[in-house]
């Protein structure tokens, strides 16, 4: 797998070597326009100069051709030919480095030539009844095109391996910070789960290390709540199975009636047992933010007739069940296993704290764009101060027979699904109101 360093060197390098190679190759192109702009406006200064000291020299003779001229005479600059010669083609000078053949002269300006079999670049002008042509060979052109180029191009590629010197080095400046986060953690040991302190950090990098710091208050929560799960189970379920153990030792050394009663005391504790590992194993889901969708979606009636189906045995044909004339049938927003079970939970509280055949009333009504369940018991209440234990882990009052997990279960799903519950305890029996979210249509 290739390192984020060397992938952010490949990308931007690249990048910045077609940019440079684009601005060079302009630049060259437009500096190989201007040298030989250049030396043509050489080949019109020299030959304006030679017109000039034509004017200063005697007439020269015109008698056959061949009269030379040194190029010191000319004044020319090495390299380059000169030839002056009459309105009728006869060449009245050259200077010495002229090739054997004679230069073309008839039309004047700058054209390109071939003498000797090699390329020339030749300017003539005509000043009175002379033509003066100066020439230089494209190959020296060209060679001193290419030095100049040369020496132009080699700041550019110094400077470009320079530039991605130092682009390799700042990259790696940048990554420092995720080094020593990578080092933090490394130098973690495997339970610690406390908040990863990396300073001083770039302001990009400030949520990456708030995520991650994030994810170990959510792993403490979870291997806390855990925690809490096995040291409550192994606490709460001891009793159920001694006593258990204890109701078969005793049937098992006693006969008739004695021993009936042992075995139904032992069957009732494992049923007990069986209650409270089921309510423990939905905390456990609940809290641990399981996913309970399945696709199905109920209404607040449909909600409150599963929940009494679903209540304690031989007690579901006590509650009774009043729908207000508002009642929506709108489905509610939050899976339908929680619902029914935190309403469900409610019920079997309110018929455990009712005495006798009295009735438990659960009361359905719309408000906006939610619906209230209201469960309402006939028993002795709550006193004012064990209110705010109600929905604790395992709190039970002296006259609780329940294994104090149902409210602690509705807690956890009001918190969980955005819900809202309430407890209000008066002296004919408490209320409790659950209010759910609708969905929207």
């Amino acid at each position: 797998m290739m390192s984020l360093r060397l992938r952010l060197s490949l990308t931007i390098g690249s990048a910045f070597i077609l940019i440079w190679a684009l601005a060079a190759t302009w630049m060259l192109s437009d500096l190989r326009h201007q040298m030989m702009f250049s030396l043509d406006q050489r080949l019109v200064a020299s030959a304006r100069m030679v017109a000039g000291l034509l004017e200063q020299l005697p007439p020269v003779s015109t008698k056959g051709e061949g009269t030379h001229f040194s190029a010191e005479q000319l004044n020319i600059p090495g390299g380059m030919a000169c030839q002056v010669s009459s309105l009728r083609g006869e060449i009245l000078a050259r200077s010495h480095n002229n090739p054997e053949q004679a230069l073309d002269d008839q039309t004047a300006g700058f054209h390109d030539q071939m003498i000797d079999g090699a390329p020339w670049r030749s300017f003539t002008l005509v000043r009175g009844d002379v033509h003066i042509t100066t020439a230089d060979r494209q190959v020296e052109r060209e060679a001193l095109n290419l030095s100049v180029l040369l020496a132009a191009s080699v700041p550019v590629g110094v400077a470009l391996v320079g530039c991605l010197c130092l682009l390799w080095l700042g990259i790696g400046q940048g990554l420092a910070p995720l080094n020593r986060m990578r080092d933090a953690l490394m130098r973690r040991s495997a339970d610690s789960l406390e908040p990863l302190q990396v300073q001083p950090l770039p302001r990009e990098l400030q949520p990456l290390l708030d995520t991650q710091n994030q994810l170990f208050q959510r792993i403490g929560k979870t291997i806390e709540r855990e925690r809490r799960l096995t040291g409550d189970a192994a606490h709460e379920l001891r009793s159920p199975l001694t006593a258990i153990k204890t109701h078969l030792q005793v049937a098992r050394m006693t006969e008739g009636a004695a021993r009936d009663q042992s075995l139904a005391h032992a069957e009732a504790g494992a049923d007990r047992l069986h209650r409270t590992l089921e309510q423990l194993l939905l905390l456990a889901r609940v809290e641990g933010s399981l996913s309970f969708d399945d696709g199905v979606q109920c209404n607040a009636e449909q909600v409150a007739r599963l929940a009494i189906q679903d209540s304690a045995n031989g007690n579901r044909g006590r509650i009774a069940l009043h729908l207000a004339d508002n009642f929506s049938a709108a489905p509610l927003e939050m899976p339908s296993t929680l619902s029914i079970a935190a309403l469900r939970n409610l019920l079997d509280n309110a018929l455990r704290h009712t005495p006798g055949d009295a009735p438990v009333e659960l009361n359905v009504e719309t408000i906006g764009n939610r619906v209230r369940f209201q469960v309402r018991d006939h028993g002795p209440g709550i006193a004012p101060d064990d209110l705010q234990h109600l929905t604790q882990r395992f709190w039970r009052n002296s006259t609780s027979t329940g294994c104090g997990l149902g409210l602690a279960i509705v807690n956890a799903i009001v918190q969980r699904c955005g819900c809202v519950l309430h407890f209000d305890s008066r002296p004919d029996g408490l209320r409790v109101e659950l209010t759910m979210p609708l969905r929207a249509v």
